[in-house]
């Protein structure tokens, strides 16, 4: 008797065309815009918009309109989404692939730990958020610090909060700092959180010539939200959330040996 052929689950079905493959290859890095993602993988702009509208079509990717630009849109891929994806696939070929979702172990730490700077425009949110997760999360394997271009008076009090009250992090006496107080720093990772300051933010490369690895997270200012969104605090606990699950998938990649300068 002959089994009736099951379809191929869905994520097999959406990465496994090459094109799409490439492009959820590049946004594992960083947050990208149509055009961006039309000069990395060297196709048209009508191909890249039909495969990126399948991609979200399936959850695996989603969209948020830029800050710096409302005519434009930045495409970030859901990598919570994807580990679900790919072990729900695994299962689904046999019982013996079901695959575990918890992240790898931190290596020991090396001798010069990466250094990471997280920037946003006050520095007094997103960024800062971002400083203090990687740090709490990164247990001395990463060097890290945040800046602003326009830095605010103090850090946003649901901020404090939203920190304290979901990880135990105590900012209360940090303040924001501007970009300009980082000339001559290198660093090895430079992770831009808003849409604005990631058209000025400087190169902060070292000495020798060599170029810190620019990446962006593009998520909205929590005391601004979007008409759609929840303002106030439970704006604040939405970006710590949002921001916790990027840092948690980003450790691996900074502790990597392929992540070493």
């Amino acid at each position: 008797m002959v089994t009736p052929a099951q379809p191929a689950p869905a994520f097999a079905r959406l990465a496994g065309h090459p094109l799409r493959w490439r492009l959820l290859t590049e946004l594992a890095t960083s947050d990208y815009r149509v055009r961006e993602l039309v000069h990395l993988v060297d196709h048209p702009q009508n191909l890249i918009s039909y495969h990126l509208r399948l991609l979200r079509d399936g959850g695996l990717v989603t969209t948020r309109r830029s800050s710096a630009d409302a005519r434009d849109s930045y495409y970030h891929l859901d990598l919570e989404r994807c580990a679900q994806a790919l072990a729900a696939t695994g299962l689904a070929l046999h019982p013996a692939l079901r695959l575990t979702q918890d992240l790898p172990q931190l290596p020991e730490p090396s001798a010069r730990p990466p250094a990471v700077l997280f920037t946003c425009t006050g520095n007094s949110a997103r960024s800062p958020i971002a400083e203090a997760l990687l740090r709490h999360h990164g247990g001395g394997h990463v060097e890290v610090t945040s800046a602003g271009s326009h830095p605010r008076p103090h850090l946003h009090p649901d901020a404090v909060r939203a920190l304290r009250e979901g990880h135990g992090i105590d900012l209360q006496d940090q303040r924001p700092r501007h970009l300009d107080t980082l000339t001559g720093r290198h660093f090895d990772h430079v992770i831009s959180l808003c849409d604005k300051v990631r058209e000025v933010c400087p190169d902060f490369g070292d000495h020798f010539g060599g170029h810190a690895r620019r990446i962006h997270w593009s998520i909205s200012d929590p005391a601004t939200p979007g008409p759609a969104e929840q303002a106030g605090y439970p704006a604040f606990a939405r970006t710590v959330a949002e921001i916790d699950t990027r840092v948690r998938y980003l450790l691996p990649v900074l502790t990597s040996r392929k992540a070493q300068p």
